[in-house]
């Protein structure tokens, strides 16, 4: 029996409550992570969907998916430990946090929308990047041989290529904890490239008069595809789990958790709602999908700048929403031959450098990052494939599992004055997630009447 007051046994000090190495996450390393997450590719068809939705709806629905983002996060904070929010056993994924509260069936629905959404939104990125990355040449071109010179067309194809070899090297970062110093980079990138675009939207801001002609039906799917845009502009939950799992256990990880959801919300919101308004007013009614690939040409070196640090951005976010996926599959494959020579772990070292991989960790996620690249190349549609992200993630990833969740942990009981709030919430949510997805299914649509897959220019 020991002593009272003997120090812990060795080695003690340096592991959580669960065994595992003691975690270091703080506030601001979540909250990196969260804007990380946030700020993405979605902050630059904002513009286009005010376009669509108006100036006075426009900043309505951009601060109702702020509020339900922050609210549904933070309900889903809670479920990080279960049954007790702070002092319960922890779920280490949100499939698993799924699984302890709301059972099996609920497990399966829960991983099909999570890492669907996770592989798509890659491949949204691998689109996104490499669209950046044409932008850049295609400028180089016309500054060298004039802005109305012709052969300045660019292959995308080349450089979804060349975004995929950088990931296939980045995908080889073991794990969500070792990821803070490119989610840091990520998040100075995106700040980088959002006051830019905003800065050159109250330069520009010369009140182009709006007016595009369309169709009633042209208009209704424009504003339903709109809608997911501005989702996409918010979803994270799929990864807040993974990233609370990188918290310290003092202050109690849901406490932490919140502000750092609270910090991430209020920064993206306040940078969407300068960029979308200002935009908005400059372009008028013909704001651009995409503000830096088809609104601006000039100053060409601050376009290509701000250009490469959408690229930087995203090879951070890539990682961010694909290390839960990576963890998943290689969890499961382990699990399924733990003595196999796929799973041993091997050590490597390059002059000072040293790293730790398996054979089956080296070849899925190698994988992986060549089928995103292959669907980029065939299906490099920016604007719809975000609409469609955004739909397909936002209603049960953001809201439905975060609420029954809740309501299961906190015992609330059905019909009362609370439950039908939530289930109002949910139902509102869900019909926002189906006209988004129509409009955006319907625009890939028109897109692929027009398009030859694997032949995209730029």
């Amino acid at each position: 029996m020991e002593a009272a007051g003997a120090p812990p046994p060795p080695g003690a000090i340096d592991k959580d409550d669960d065994g595992r190495p003691k975690r270091q996450g703080t506030v601001w390393s979540a909250a990196a992570h969260v804007i990380t997450g946030v700020i993405g590719s979605g902050v630059l068809s904002l513009a286009w969907s005010f376009a669509q939705l108006g100036w006075i709806a426009g900043p309505i629905v951009l601060l109702i998916f702020a509020y339900l983002t922050y609210y549904t996060s933070a309900l889903l904070a809670d479920c990080y430990r279960f049954p007790d929010p702070t002092t319960g056993k922890r779920n280490y994924r949100y499939k698993d946090a799924v699984k302890v509260t709301l059972g099996r069936v609920e497990l399966w629905l829960c991983a099909l929308a999570q890492y669907s959404n996770l592989a798509a939104t890659a491949v949204g990125y691998t689109v996104t990047g490499a669209l950046s990355m044409a932008a850049i040449a295609r400028a180089n071109c016309l500054h060298t041989k004039g802005s109305k010179a012709l052969g300045c067309g660019v292959s995308v194809n080349l450089y979804v290529t060349a975004f995929g070899l950088i990931q296939l090297v980045f995908s080889q970062i073991p794990n969500f904890h070792e990821l803070w110093w490119l989610s840091y980079l990520a998040t100075a990138m995106s700040f980088t490239y959002s006051t830019i675009v905003l800065v050159l939207g109250l330069a520009k801001l010369i009140g182009i008069p709006g007016g595009l002609v369309t169709t009633p039906a042209q208009k209704t799917w424009a504003v339903f595809q709109a809608l997911g845009n501005v989702a996409f502009a918010y979803s994270f939950s799929m990864i807040l789990i993974e990233i609370q799992d990188t918290l310290r256990s003092t202050p109690p990880e849901n406490k932490t958790m919140k502000k750092a959801t609270l910090v991430g919300v209020l920064a993206t919101t306040a940078f969407y709602m300068s960029i979308a308004c200002v935009n908005y007013a400059a372009f008028g009614d013909s704001a651009p999908g995409n503000l830096l690939s088809q609104g601006f040409e000039k100053p060409y070196w601050l376009i290509d700048f701000s250009n490469a640090c959408i690229v930087l951005h995203l090879v951070g976010a890539y990682q961010v929403y694909s290390q839960p996926l990576f963890d998943f599959v290689e969890a499961w494959a382990l699990e399924k031959w733990p003595h196999s020579a796929l799973n041993t772990t091997h050590k490597i070292k390059l002059l000072h450098w040293r790293y730790s991989t398996t054979l089956f960790r080296l070849v899925w996620r190698s994988l992986f990052v060549i089928a995103t690249t292959v669907i980029a190349m065939a299906i490099p549609f920016f604007n719809d494939v975000l609409g469609l992200l955004g739909a397909m993630g936002f209603w049960p990833l953001t809201v439905y599992f975060p609420i029954q969740m809740h309501i299961k942990q906190a015992q609330i009981k059905t019909w009362s004055m609370r439950w039908l709030k939530l289930q109002a919430i949910s139902a509102f949510c869900l019909v926002i997630s189906i006209a988004a997805g129509i409009g955006s299914i319907e625009g890939i649509y028109q897109d692929l009447k027009a398009y030859t897959p694997f032949h995209a220019n730029f």
